[in-house]
């Protein structure tokens, strides 16, 4: 038996009525899609701000505005370059973390990022609250002794740090920066102790150096370079892999006899977590871009830096492989915060 006409009416209406109200979030769903693409399109339509979580001076910021000139050029936008150093770089990665996901405030971070973990209680995490967009670069370190210094060689220092415990001192750039962390790594795998002396900065600390206070400095290439060219420090290895090509003659670590030591000093560019995926590629994909340019590789290489220019998630993974590497450094060796 057919259903009344007032039952059909009302199913009809029903079935309307759900068709219209699902129309509006339909449109609403396809005019919702192509904005994160047209930001991306439109970016930057204002000034970046570059956040480098170090004082002016250093490889960093060095390497800092370098990228900041060239994207100005490509993206006829000013690229500010703000240095927020202090805390071991917390603080300037804190305002990074912080600030509106939008792509118009990003940063610069270095090795003690993945360090600051083991030593302080963290305002963000390093791994959730950021949006990684590549490793920029990377400064070897190297150990060098005054050349007034009677070491001539990774296994003098060695047998001379056996024979007195404790009594020969290395100078860094701070506790918990790559010069005091390749220290503490070097005393651990040939079995010395040696007696660890902070600056507030690799420039302090090379200058004592200089003045042979001190016995011996894991220095940055950046910090060292020009005074072994000066034939002021005497260069005795490298903490690479390979050897390096600024100092060719210099063997590395293992070559010398201390084992595979390796510490990586590397700096690298990030974003705060949530913004927009096309935004994020465009910045990873342009900045990768100006690190691969001759002349950047030129003036990279002019400060001891090595271009890198890795995705963003190659770096994301190196920052949570290193985050567990120097955390078992750290326990080891008892590092405490400054």
């Amino acid at each position: 038996m057919p259903a009344p006409k007032h039952e059909l009416e009302n199913v009809m209406i029903h079935a309307l009525q759900k068709y219209l109200i699902s129309v509006p979030v339909i449109a609403l769903g396809a005019a919702v899609l192509p904005v994160s693409a047209q930001q991306a399109a439109d970016y930057p339509n204002r000034p970046i701000r570059l956040v480098v979580s170090a004082a002016p001076g250093g490889s960093s910021d060095g390497a800092a505005r370098v990228i900041a000139q060239r994207l100005n050029e490509l993206w006829k936008q000013q690229i500010v370059v703000d240095n927020r150093g202090g805390a071991g770089g917390v603080i300037g990665a804190g305002l990074v973390a912080k600030s509106e996901p939008d792509g118009y405030t990003i940063g610069i971070v270095s090795l003690r990022f993945s360090v600051n973990p083991s030593l302080l209680k963290m305002p963000f995490d390093p791994l959730k609250d950021f949006e990684f967009l590549t490793m920029n670069g990377a400064v070897g370190n190297v150990l060098v002794v005054n050349v007034k210094s009677p070491l001539t060689s990774v296994k003098e220092l060695i047998a001379q740090a056996k024979e007195k415990p404790g009594q020969l001192t290395f100078a860094s750039s701070g506790i918990g920066g790559a010069p005091h962390l390749a220290g503490e790594f070097f005393a651990q795998q040939t079995g010395i102790k040696l007696t660890h002396i902070a600056y507030k900065g690799g420039g302090p600390a090379v200058a004592d150096l200089l003045g042979n206070n001190v016995s011996m400095s894991f220095a940055s290439m950046t910090s060292a370079l020009p005074h072994i060219k000066g034939n002021r420090l005497r260069a005795l290895a490298v903490g690479a892999k390979t050897r390096s090509a600024q100092l060719p003659e210099v063997p590395t670590m293992r070559e010398a006899g201390a084992g595979d030591l390796y510490v990586l000093d590397w700096q690298g560019m990030l974003a705060p977590s949530g913004i927009s995926k096309p935004v994020t590629a465009k910045l990873s994909t342009t900045i990768r871009g100006v690190l691969k340019e001759p002349e950047t590789t030129r003036r990279f290489e002019a400060m001891g830096l090595d271009v890198m220019a890795t995705s963003g998630e190659e770096f994301r993974q190196l920052v949570a492989s290193d985050i567990k590497r120097w955390a078992r450094v750290v326990k080891e060796a008892n590092i405490k915060a400054d």
